[in-house]
């Protein structure tokens, strides 16, 4: 098995250049454990060797999110573009774009917020356990900081929402509660930051799987 995984790269030329891509990550970021992979891939996928220094881990976010995985949990995303980058293989997590939660609709009306917003309000308690991965929404962040103050508990949240309105403010206010939590600091990040660190995820999660089933064979 390679010493890291990119379980996306299927053909002997993607391989070629997945392990080209990390082997310059590592010099850039170092390699000293799980956080720094997941460093190594936010770097490979901004093509930006300062983002690596904006990540902030909050309460064992790698071991919360490898333990959610192994448990079948749901990931639920902002948009369908980080639900379709997630990869589908190497693990068995149902992944649902909130803006397909058909309850939420009803609820954009009612409160006046975003139709991300009201698919992480309209799931409540069906976020306890699950991993939340919000690459673009500001608004669902603040949200999601809104539903864990009142009591709701996801397993992890991947909040790493782009822009210039309440990015910054929500990524902060993430970053406080008490959750696992992996984002970044001020304005950038978006959706190829929130995918990268769930597909490392799921990449350690698939060799700890790997590694466990051999040693037990």
């Amino acid at each position: 098995m390679p010493e890291t995984s990119d379980l996306g790269a299927r053909t002997p030329e993607a391989r070629e250049i997945s392990s080209k891509s990390r082997s310059i990550a590592r010099e850039i970021v170092g390699d000293s454990g799980y956080e720094d992979r997941i460093r190594q891939r936010c770097v490979i996928a901004t093509g930006d060797p300062e983002f690596a220094g904006l990540l902030r881990f909050k309460n064992d976010p790698i071991r919360a999110g490898v333990d959610a995985i192994g448990h079948k949990r749901d990931i639920y995303t902002d948009i369908r573009m980080v639900s379709v980058g997630i990869t589908k293989v190497g693990h068995d997590c149902p992944i649902t774009c909130v803006l397909d939660i058909a309850a939420g609709e009803k609820l954009v009306a009612e409160y006046g917020i975003t139709r991300t917003s009201a698919g992480f309000k309209a799931l409540g308690h069906d976020l306890d356990g699950a991993i939340v991965v919000i690459g673009n929404a500001p608004s669902a962040a603040l949200l999601v900081c809104e539903l864990i103050e009142s009591g709701i508990s996801p397993a992890l949240v991947v909040g790493t929402p782009v822009g210039f309105v309440n990015a910054s403010e929500s990524k902060d206010l993430l970053h406080s509660m008490d959750v696992s939590s992996i984002t970044c600091t001020g304005t950038r990040g978006g959706t190829p930051v929130a995918v990268a660190c769930m597909n490392e995820l799921i990449a350690i999660f698939w060799e700890e799987d790997v590694d466990g089933a051999d040693a037990t064979g």
